[in-house]
């Protein structure tokens, strides 16, 4: 199987995941005041008066980062950015429920699933300034080649 192809599938599948995530707060199958309550369960060591504000936040960054997963909008800081901000839940998660809980929706798996689309970027990246510098050298070679000879 080719590699893009299950890079292209993980994202995907990690950007719908946070879009179906948001929707629920909407209306589609719960609302935000559930939300709400439920922030308040994963962050019970966190202040109430804060409960709202990491809500909003959440969603936003879920919101970002979905649409920018599936539209495949930058990508390399994207996947570092929903690597952390699963790991955080994930943690949030074990303080507030135990570790069994983020185990058991997979949340520390969907972090690891991000960090390794952030690695495939980067190495993605790395390969293109790689060849970019090879292709430098060789006009660079050929231009000094061509001077050479019009000394010579």
């Amino acid at each position: 199987m080719h590699s893009a192809w299950v890079a292209r599938y993980a994202r995907i599948a990690l950007g719908v995941a946070f879009l179906s995530a948001v929707s629920s707060r909407f209306g589609w199958g719960g609302t935000f005041a559930g939300f709400e309550s439920y922030t308040a369960e994963v962050l019970s060591f966190m202040p109430a008066s804060t409960i709202p504000f990491f809500a909003r936040a959440a969603t936003v960054f879920e919101l970002g980062f979905g649409i920018a997963l599936v539209l495949g909008i930058g990508l390399r800081w994207v996947t570092f950015g929903a690597a952390g901000l699963l790991l955080v839940f994930a943690v949030s998660m074990a303080i507030s429920s135990g570790i069994k809980e983020p185990l058991d929706y997979s949340v520390f798996s969907a972090s690891a699933c991000a960090l390794l689309l952030a690695q495939q970027e980067h190495r993605k990246k790395s390969a293109v300034v790689g060849q970019l510098g090879r292709e430098h050298n060789v006009v660079a070679i050929t231009a000094d080649a061509d001077r050479r000879r019009a000394v010579g």
